[in-house]
Formats: structure tokens, C-alpha cells, sequence
């Protein structure tokens, strides 16, 4: 095989690139001086601790100095994902010299879905076809759709799709199409472009159009149309009891790629396309997507076995036709390559407008942070848009004289058939039953955030990780447009990633001695999420009370002392927004993105603290929220003019509303109160306080407009409202009788 041997002469497939050192240090000096911030602000606290007979200001005190603490460790955590980025750049021209198309290893692309309703059919086989037509060997390119909700209406669409293949390859390849999401290539144009055959261009986007037709009609109906029945075995193995929850194992290879019996118009080979709904009953547990992986990673190995294995969500369509040729840089590299595990590429979206209200445009994280852990050698797993090593994902241990072998294929038959039953045979529920499936072997179990966990152990077996960001975005999904799916898809997140930090696999335990502590360090910034939650909520509660009252808690304007607090605050976060800017965001999308960071952490945050908690006590158990992949057109039109989308009650909101009530009641009567009494403490005393409470109402204003000046159904109900008043009433009133 071209390239199994390795030769220092000749070019790597990928290079790795730092930050020129003049930048380095100048941030390295900079983060020295917020340190320095930071402890003087300590020894503030603790050298002018006020005495214990002054009551509220006593307790205030100790709460601030606690929360400044907290705030201080967690930013000197966050500098371990800012402190050695790295960035990778790959040859795919080199790679296409060095290895012919036919000894190019198989690729395994696994495609999950759960639910019909929430991830409808037609934006699940757009996923599907955007990574059938990868600039890739057909031959060598092998698609499985797990369909955990076992709809039939799911593999009718899979079928559909399977009909449009054989045209929309072939199109895509002569004409270079980008995206290769049908979907979304026809969404972007109204007409073809100079490059194509507009009578090609049109009669394509007439198939998609009838396609999407027939697949809204039986997902509508529910009734599978004969013609299709009677080339699908499949159809015939659901029965009238079937359920979302209690169904038989499916596996139905509708392209067998091997044997070439399908092909497309112009008769070339189609990759092989897999559809499996694994078996489930209601008295067995199935590790939601964790399970679906694992199954998929049993059923690939008797149908394809390839080395290589991409996994992406339902709604992440490839972006970018070269992504697998990028991959392959990385695993093929004969001097670097043999200790990568996975390349992670990031998450991005396609449904997001400018001067986003939520703050989806995660630019920064995404050019900053993740090539930072990569800097540590060993950048997050995050279960979609990963190319994975299949030795390393079924638990090999990494070891210096390990060999991969590009060429393998374990194929025991070629009979369609009888691969079907195989594959059935290892989707059942009771196969992992006494194994090492989700403890050593595959996805593991035992946690909301399964992947994360799984990229870690993997990590601590010597395998190392990439993450790489080309120019031209690998996936694109779609962003949630409504403020209650954000938060609730963060409460999830912020539970799985407390539990792995309270746990074995802690990344201080699971990799001690095995990983850098700068990459534990990293992982920790997320995993201390949670505990954000108790010293924030505090900082833009109390603070405003006390000014209210007039009992001061920081220095006056004045004080030298006053110097630390205003240098850490201004620095921060000019520092942020220079980033943000940076990184291609406007000054409104950084601003927007701040306000959502605030009600993250006394909301989502919080409640993923509390119930964590109660789980550990045993009161409730792991559960898992589906986030809706679908909109509504008034939700969407709202998002697009940059109005937050409230719409229902929730706990959630009712603490955003609370904070943002209680801070506009103090702000109001506290600057009554400096203005209007003689006796009162003077506003340079309270400075602070003042500026701290304004910010937070000027940041809330959105929710001062669902409140009171909105009528649409987006509005904050009126539910909300009453029980934030009657919250914040009494925390107004009772501070009055507290002694200085």
C-alpha cells in the first residue's frame, strides 16, 4: 500500500501552526495583571472584613468575598484554555499524491435520530444525502441511519432518498455543489448558477420538491405507498404493536455499495446505505444516543468494518465535501498520525441572523477556546462531527508499536441477507447484557453527556485528539431560535458535565498521570458550570439590596482600593469583546452573548446545581430532554427581528424575571433614596453597587419588554410576572429593617 511505510522524507499530510510569540506573551503579561487584580481584591475582603455587630453588612461581606474567590478559580481554570492554542492545516493534495483512490480506507458515517416528530424525516435524509456525495470512493463510503423511534415513516424517507441518490451524486460531482444538503442548496437559489446546466439545475430541484412531497404525504397519512412496500422487505417487519418504546431490531441495507446492483445514472458505484431501528422493550434500559452508537457500531462491523468512523447529528448536514480527504490527513500522517484517536470538527449554524439575540454565533469558543485544548493534546469529544479511529473508539489501549491497518475489511459474507440477520442479531436489547459495551467498549454509559466522557477515557488510554476548523465550515446544523430550548439544552449539558465532575471519571481522577493538567484544568472549565449558578445569582441580588438600603459593600471612589475592582471589570471585558470582534462577531452579538451568560447561570445552571443534587440524594434520576429541531413560523419571524421568545411559564423564567424585577425596583429606589435623603450614605460609597445594579437592568431590557410593552404569543405570560412581584415585594421590604 502506498504510504504504509514510514519515510521522514517525505511531506506531512497536516502541519500545526501557533500563535506568533509576541502575542503570546502580550496576553500571558495581560492575564498576569488581571491575576494580580484578582489578589488584591482578596486581601481587600479579608483586611477590612467589617465587625460582626454590623449585621447585614457582616454577612454581605462574607458572601462577596466567597463569590469573588469562586470567580477568581474559575478564571484562573479558564486560562488553561487560552494559554497555548494550537492550529491545524491539512493537505488533502498531498494525501491524493500519496494514496491511490482504491487504497483510501472505508469510511463508516453513522446518522442518529430519535423522534419523527421533533427531527422530521425530510431534515434527516438532507443530512443523509449531504454525506452520501462526499468527494469520496463511493465504494469505500458506507451510510448507517439509526432510527432510535423505529418509524416506518423514517425508512420510507431513507428509501426516497436512496431514489434521489443515483441522481444527486452524479450532479453534485460534475458540478462541484457546496452544500451537498439538498435542502439546503435549493433554499440558497432560486436559480442555477453560471456553472450549471439550468435544465439539469431545474429538473433536480423538481425531483427534491416531489420527493419532499411524498414524504410529507405518508408522514401526514401514515401510510407506506404499495409501489415502495414491494421493494422494501423492511416495511413488512413492523407490526401493529410496535411503539416508539417496544419494537423488534430492523436492519435493512437498502444499497448494498459491494455488490454494485445499484447504481447511479451514469452507472457508477453508490455508497452503501444502512437503515437500523435497534430492538427495544419497556423493561429494558437503552441508553438513549449512547446505546443507538453502540448498536451502530456492532451492526457497521459485520456489514463494512471500516477503520475510519464519522458520527453527526441528524440536523448537522456536511458543509463541506472535502471533510473525510481533511480527516484522513490527520489519521494518515505516517509520523503523526498513529496517535490520533478522533478529529473533532466544530459546530456551527446556518439559521443565524445577524446580531444574533441568543448569542448563537459561538465564534469565539470556536477559533479560541478549542484550539487551546487541542494545545493540551486533547481537544472534547462532542458526539457530532467526529472522525473516529474504530480501534480507539472500541477501547484499544494506545502503545507505541500499535499499527493500523487501512486495508482491513471483515466481511463474513456477501449475501445481503444473511448480513441482515447478523446485523439484527447485534441490535437486540439484550446483547450487552454481562459485556463490556458502554463500560469499556463503544460510547459509554451513565451520564447525559456520554460523549464527553468517551472522548476523555479514550484520551487516558494514550490516544490523543485533534480538533480542526477549516475555512469552509465542515457541518452546519440548525441553532435554537427560542430562549426555553436554549436554556433547557443547557441545563442538560451543565447536569452531564457536574455529574463528570463529581464522579470517578472527574477529569482530576480519571486523568490523573494520564492527560496534562492543563487539559484537566480545561475540562473543568465546563464541568464547573454549575457551581457558577450560586455565586452569580448572588452578585446581581445582593449587591442591588444592600443599595437599596444603602449599606455599602465595596470601596469608595476614592479609596485606592477602589482601583483593583474597576481594572479587573474593564480589563475582562475589553478583553472579551476585543476577542469577540476578533473572531468575526459585532459589538451587539458579544452584548447579546453576555445576557445569555448571565441567564445561563441563574437559571439553567442553577437548576442543573439543584437537581444534581437531589439526584445524588436519590430523589429523582437521569432523565433526557429532546431539543425540537422544528419551528414555528411566528417563533422564526420573532428570532429574525431580534425579539427573545418566551411564550410559556417556566421556572426558568420566572428567575430571570425575578432578578431583573428585584434590580429594577432597587435601581430606582435606591437612587431615590441617595437623592432624596440628607442622611443617606453618599453615592460615592455605594458606586459601585449602582453600576453593578444599572447593568444588570440596561442587560435585561428584553425582558422588561416581554413584561410589559409586548403582546404577541412570544411575550412573557402574565403568570410570570405575578410570581416574580410576589417574590421580589418582600425581599424589597425586608432589607429595610436590617442594621448597618
Amino acid at each position: 500500500m502506498a504510504g504504509s511505510s514510514e519515510s521522514s522524507g517525505r511531506p506531512p499530510l497536516f502541519a500545526m501552526e501557533k500563535p506568533a510569540r509576541v502575542a503570546a506573551h502580550a496576553y500571558r503579561l495581560f492575564a498576569s495583571t488581571i491575576f494580580a487584580g484578582l489578589l488584591l481584591i482578596w486581601v481587600y475582603r479579608a483586611t477590612h472584613l467589617p465587625p460582626r455587630s454590623s449585621g447585614a453588612r457582616w454577612w454581605g461581606w462574607l458572601g462577596l468575598s466567597a463569590a469573588e474567590l469562586w470567580f477568581g478559580f474559575y478564571w484562573v481554570l479558564t486560562l488553561s484554555v487560552r494559554w497555548s492554542p494550537v492550529y491545524r492545516r491539512a493537505f488533502p493534495d498531498r494525501l491524493t499524491r500519496r494514496y491511490k483512490e482504491e487504497e483510501l480506507p472505508g469510511v463508516d458515517i453513522f446518522v442518529c435520530t430519535a423522534d419523527p416528530t421533533l427531527e422530521p424525516p425530510m431534515l434527516v435524509i438532507s443530512t443523509v444525502l449531504s454525506v452520501m456525495a462526499y468527494d469520496y470512493p463511493p465504494e469505500k463510503l458506507n451510510i448507517y441511519l439509526s432510527d432510535d423511534a423505529g418509524s416506518v415513516t423514517t425508512l420510507y424517507a431513507l428509501y426516497e432518498a436512496s431514489e434521489l441518490a443515483k441522481h444527486w451524486i452524479p450532479f453534485c460531482k460534475k458540478y462541484e455543489v457546496e452544500p451537498r444538503s439538498p435542502a439546503a442548496y435549493f433554499a440558497r437559489a432560486d436559480s442555477p448558477p453560471d456553472t450549471c446546466d439550468p435544465k439539469e439545475w431545474f429538473a433536480l430541484k423538481e425531483m427534491h420538491k416531489d420527493l419532499t412531497d411524498r414524504v410529507n404525504s405518508v408522514v401526514n397519512s401514515g401510510e407506506i405507498p404499495e409501489a415502495a412496500e414491494g421493494k422494501v422487505k423492511g416495511f413488512t417487519q413492523w407490526n401493529e404493536d410496535a411503539t416508539y418504546r417496544d419494537h423488534p431490531s430492523i436492519v435493512q441495507i437498502l444499497i448494498d455499495g459491494n455488490k454494485r446492483k445499484r447504481a447511479d445514472i451514469n452507472g457508477n458505484a453508490l455508497p452503501t446505505l444502512v437503515y437500523m431501528a435497534r430492538e427495544k422493550r419497556l423493561q429494558e434500559h437503552h441508553h438513549f444516543k449512547a446505546g443507538s452508537l453502540n448498536a451502530l457500531i456492532r451492526v457497521s462491523s459485520v456489514i463494512s468494518n471500516s477503520p475510519i468512523i464519522m458520527n453527526v447529528d441528524c440536523d448537522m448536514y456536511s458543509n463541506n465535501s472535502g471533510s473525510i480527504r481533511d480527516a484522513l490527513c490527520f489519521f494518515l500522517d505516517e509520523e503523526q498520525g498513529q496517535d490520533i484517536a478522533f478529529v473533532q470538527y466544530p459546530q456551527n449554524f446556518e439559521n443565524v441572523v445577524h446580531d444574533d439575540i441568543y448569542g448563537n454565533p459561538i465564534n469565539t469558543v470556536n477559533d479560541l477556546d478549542h484550539p487551546c485544548l487541542d494545545g493540551w493534546g486533547g481537544m472534547c469529544y462532542y458526539g457530532t462531527g467526529c472522525f473516529h479511529r474504530r480501534e480507539a473508539l472500541c477501547g484499544q489501549i494506545y502503545s507505541q508499536d500499535y499499527k493500523e491497518d487501512w486495508t482491513r475489511v471483515v466481511r463474513k459474507t456477501k449475501e445481503v441477507n444473511e448480513l441482515e440477520r447478523m446485523a439484527k442479531s447485534l441490535a437486540t436489547c439484550t446483547y450487552e447484557h454481562n459485556t463490556l459495551w458502554g463500560i469499556e467498549k463503544g460510547v459509554r454509559y451513565g451520564c447525559p453527556l456520554e460523549d464527553v466522557i468517551t472522548g476523555l477515557q479514550i484520551q487516558c488510554r494514550g490516544w490523543k485528539s485533534l480538533y480542526y476548523n477549516p475555512a469552509r465550515k465542515g457541518f452546519l446544523g440548525m441553532a435554537p431560535t427560542s430562549l426555553g430550548q436554549i436554556l433547557v439544552q443547557h441545563k442538560r449539558w451543565t447536569e452531564g458535565f457536574l455529574q463528570i465532575s463529581l464522579s470517578k471519571y472527574s477529569p482530576f481522577l480519571l486523568g490523573h498521570r494520564k492527560i496534562k493538567l492543563g487539559l484537566q484544568m480545561g475540562y473543568s472549565v465546563c464541568g464547573f458550570w454549575a457551581l457558577n449558578s450560586f455565586p452569580t445569582l448572588y452578585y446581581v441580588t445582593i449587591p442591588s439590596l444592600f443599595f437599596l438600603n444603602g449599606i455599602s459593600l465595596f470601596p469608595e471612589m476614592t479609596n485606592p482600593w477602589f482601583v483593583p475592582f474597576a481594572y479587573v471589570v474593564v480589563a475582562a471585558y475589553s478583553c472579551s469583546l476585543v476577542e469577540s470582534l476578533q473572531c468575526g462577531d459585532t459589538a451587539v452579538e458579544w452584548l447579546n452573548a453576555q445576557r445569555m451568560w448571565l441567564f445561563r447561570r441563574i437559571s439553567s445552571y442553577l437548576l442543573a446545581a439543584i437537581d444534581t443534587l437531589r439526584r445524588m440524594l436519590g430523589i429523582s434520576e437521569t432523565g433526557f430532554a429532546l431539543t425540537a429541531k422544528v419551528t414555528d413560523s411566528e417563533t422564526l419571524d420573532r428570532y429574525r427581528k431580534g425579539m427573545m421568545e418566551f411564550g410559556s411559564f417556566s421556572l426558568m423564567f420566572v428567575i430571570i424575571a425575578t432578578v431583573a424585577l428585584l434590580n429594577l425596583a432597587c435601581m430606582v429606589f435606591g437612587v431615590a433614596r441617595v437623592l432624596l435623603h440628607e442622611d443617606a450614605i453618599g453615592l460615592g460609597a455605594l458606586f459601585l453597587q449602582a453600576v453593578l445594579c444599572v447593568l444588570v437592568v440596561a442587560i435585561n431590557f428584553p425582558v422588561y419588554e416581554a413584561l410589559f410593552l409586548r403582546k404577541d404569543s412570544g411575550r412573557l405570560p402574565a403568570s410570570v410576572g405575578l410570581v416574580s412581584f410576589c417574590i421580589v415585594l418582600p425581599l424589597c421590604i425586608l432589607p429595610a429593617n436590617m442594621q448597618i
